[in-house]
């Protein structure tokens, strides 16, 4: 996919305004494949893991084990839904924020009157207008081009009236486009 989507990319450069979605599609192929290559392919990739997800699954054990509340943050719904699926199978409750949420001041609610230790929030949905003093925890699972917008993001749990450190982790997969992102 990498020398594929290089090859295309450099060969789209030339015409950058007529091509300039190709060019992002490209990209953005790079970019899911750092998260799941069964985003891009599952059929293909059956057989292969999404290592950020079962180092995120990791953390979040250690995290949910120790009674600590986290906010995870990626801007690909489908690898939320990857998130989503992998902590219901293991019984870990949690809520979930996207653009197409309707109830959004409910769930804002029940995070902070609840021991709901896990909230998962698309990156757009959450990262503005979002006070959550209840997590200690925040989890960026993929890197935006906008560092001020992640930033937005951790500061939903940094914010005045929280009591406790916030440990943030940005999850960078080695040698793939999010490093260069980066």
């Amino acid at each position: 996919y990498l020398q594929r989507a290089r090859q295309r990319v450099l060969g789209l450069l030339g015409d950058f305004d007529k091509n300039r979605f190709a060019i992002l599609k490209a990209i953005t192929t790079l970019r899911q494949l750092s998260l799941d290559p069964k985003l891009i392919d599952a059929e293909k990739y059956k057989n292969v893991s999404s290592t950020k997800l079962d180092r995120l699954l990791e953390q979040l054990d250690e995290v949910v084990s120790e009674g600590h509340r986290a906010l995870i943050f990626s801007q690909f719904k489908s690898f939320l839904t990857k998130i989503r699926q992998a902590l219901d199978d293991r019984g870990i409750p949690y809520l979930y924020l996207d653009g197409a949420t309707k109830q959004r001041g409910e769930l804002l609610k029940e995070f902070k009157t609840t021991d709901v230790p896990l909230f998962l929030i698309s990156l757009k949905s959450g990262g503005f207008g979002l006070n959550l003093t209840e997590a200690d925890y925040c989890f960026l699972i993929d890197p935006w081009w906008n560092p001020a917008v992640e930033q937005q993001a951790i500061d939903r749990a940094h914010r005045i009236g929280q009591t406790k450190p916030v440990m943030v982790y940005r999850l960078i997969a080695k040698g793939t486009i999010e490093e260069k992102v980066m």
